[in-house]
């Protein structure tokens, strides 16, 4: 099996498609091998691409944009718009593309992202939709993860053990910057001790 390309390498290739580019940037970023400019370099080799109209385009440059405002702090708004509008059209193109993937993203930008960069949602619209994808697909420990995150980030450190724990649970199928987020929210809450998870919750 050929390994995955580097964001420099699937950029230099003429037939790189996005989501090709925002794969190989993932996987950078989970195995902790990404370099300085990688996201740069991927989201610009994307929006050189046309939308051949799929909901994998439009999840790729929801993602590539996400993950550039994410280096971009407070100079990232209209990264942030552009990725709630490629995200919104993944929906459109496919509502349950990829296990809720792009729920999640949106879900998730709703919820920390400062409210006059989104357009069409806000904290609790975000908040609802990743504990709607919650209830729907609760086998899936990323969707545990972004929703103690959600409600991590908004203070509500108590409702966030639950999914902590499932997300624990299945830490194992999360991948490299998955865990440390993971660990990242633990710590926040108090540590495994104070979760006091369950075997099996």
């Amino acid at each position: 099996m050929r390994e995955p390309s580097t964001p420099e390498a699937v950029g230099a290739e003429a037939a790189a498609s996005p989501i090709e580019l925002s794969r190989a940037l993932e996987d950078a970023i989970a195995e902790n091998r990404e370099q300085p400019n990688d996201r740069q370099r991927a989201y610009e080799a994307a929006a050189q691409l046309p939308d051949d109209q799929t909901a994998n385009y439009a999840f790729a440059r929801a993602a590539l944009a996400g993950r550039l405002a994410e280096n971009r702090g407070l100079g990232a708004g209209k990264l942030v718009t552009e990725a709630e509008r490629w995200a919104r059209l993944t929906l459109e193109r496919d509502p349950t593309y990829d296990g809720g993937a792009a729920t999640r993203m949106l879900g998730t930008l709703y919820v920390m992202a400062p409210g006059r960069l989104v357009e069409h949602g806000d904290a609790e619209d975000g908040l609802s939709m990743l504990e709607r994808l919650v209830a729907e697909r609760p086998e899936d420990p990323r969707n545990h993860l972004r929703l103690a995150e959600a409600l991590v980030f908004l203070g509500d450190t108590d409702q966030a053990k639950a999914p902590l724990c499932r997300a624990l649970d299945g830490r194992a199928a999360l991948r490299g910057d998955e865990q440390r987020l993971l660990a990242s929210l633990v710590k926040d809450v108090g540590g495994e001790a104070e979760l006091r998870c369950a075997s099996g919750t």
